[in-house]
C-alpha cells in the first residue's frame, strides 16, 4: 500500500496548509477544570470510551458503560471510573501501568455533542472510593482515578452526519 500513496501529509505545516488553523472560539472552549456543564454531562452519561496506550505506543480504546452517574467527579480536576467485571483482558489497566496518559469521550444518548477529557490516571483500590461506586452492594475491585488536564465539548457535526441517534437509520 505504501508505494501507491504519493500525496501524504507528513508535517504539521503540510496539514495546516490544507486545513488552516482553528478559530479562537474552538480554542477557547478548551478548559482545564470540570465546570458545572462538564459535571452535568458526566452525571448524565451512561457510556464513556477510554483511550490509552502502552509504553511502546500500542493503543487501545475500551468502552465502559453503567448506570448514569457511574463516573464520579471527585473535585474540579479529578474523576473516578469504576472497573466492573468484564473479559479480564485488562487492556486499559495494563496500559495505565506503563503509561498514565488517558483520553475519555463521554456520550449521552440523544445528545449530539460529546465531552472530551484528557489527563493522566492511576489505578486505585481505596475502599472508601470503591464504596461510593457500589452497585447492588457490589464494589468494583479497581477504579481509574483521572487527573484532568484538558476538557472540552466536541462539535456535534460528526453526530449529526452519522445520524447516530436516528433510529430510522440503524441497521
Amino acid at each position: 500500500m505504501d508505494g501507491q500513496l504519493n500525496d501524504v501529509i507528513a508535517t504539521e505545516a503540510q496539514l495546516r496548509a490544507v486545513l488552516g488553523h482553528p478559530g479562537q472560539r474552538a480554542l477557547d472552549k478548551q478548559i482545564d477544570t470540570l465546570d458545572e456543564h462538564c459535571r452535568a454531562y458526566i452525571a448524565a452519561s451512561p457510556f464513556v470510551l477510554i483511550g490509552t496506550g502502552d509504553a511502546a505506543g500500542n493503543m487501545d480504546v475500551s468502552p465502559k458503560g453503567d448506570l448514569t452517574g457511574f463516573v464520579h467527579v471527585l473535585d474540579n480536576k479529578t474523576l473516578a471510573i469504576p472497573d466492573r467485571p468484564g473479559n479480564r483482558r485488562a487492556d486499559t489497566l495494563r496500559n495505565l501501568i506503563q503509561n498514565p496518559h488517558i483520553g475519555l469521550l463521554f456520550l449521552v444518548p440523544g445528545q449530539t455533542q460529546t465531552l472530551r477529557v484528557n489527563g493522566t490516571a492511576i489505578i486505585a483500590r481505596d475502599r472508601w472510593l470503591r464504596e461510593q461506586m457500589a452497585v447492588s452492594g457490589k464494589l468494583p475491585e479497581l477504579a481509574f482515578v483521572v487527573s484532568v488536564r484538558e476538557v472540552f465539548f466536541h462539535c456535534a457535526k460528526c453526530m449529526v452526519r452519522s445520524k447516530l441517534w436516528d433510529a430510522a437509520q440503524w441497521p
